[in-house]
């Protein structure tokens, strides 16, 4: 038994996958915009990915944008039919991300 199917299954909508999945956020380039360093090894590192069992990958298309979607794509299509591949909507992203804030003042 591989470590991915010892990570165990959960129901997601009317699918059950593996709890180990992909998360697609670093196959962009650097701070998540632009296409990645190297292209190959971004096919490369999904492929492997599923060949090991992986049977779910979390993206989003403000990765990039639009970069991770198209990778995921170029690497898996046509896709296993048990591959769920999900995905944040909604979101915007302006010229780089925002900065998280600073650890907030001690209050007395």
């Amino acid at each position: 038994m591989s470590n991915i199917d010892q990570s165990g299954t959960f129901t997601l909508g009317e699918r059950t996958v593996k709890r180990l999945g992909y998360g697609a956020m670093q196959l962009a380039g650097p701070g998540v915009f632009g296409p990645p360093k190297d292209h190959a090894a971004a096919l490369a590192v999904l492929r492997k990915a599923v060949a090991a069992g992986v049977n779910h990958i979390d993206t989003s298309d403000f990765y990039g944008p639009h970069v991770t979607n198209q990778i995921i794509r170029e690497a898996l299509h046509p896709y296993p039919d048990d591959l769920v591949i999900v995905t944040k909507i909604g979101a915007k992203a302006r010229q780089g991300w925002l900065m998280a804030a600073g650890p907030r003042p001690a209050r007395t």
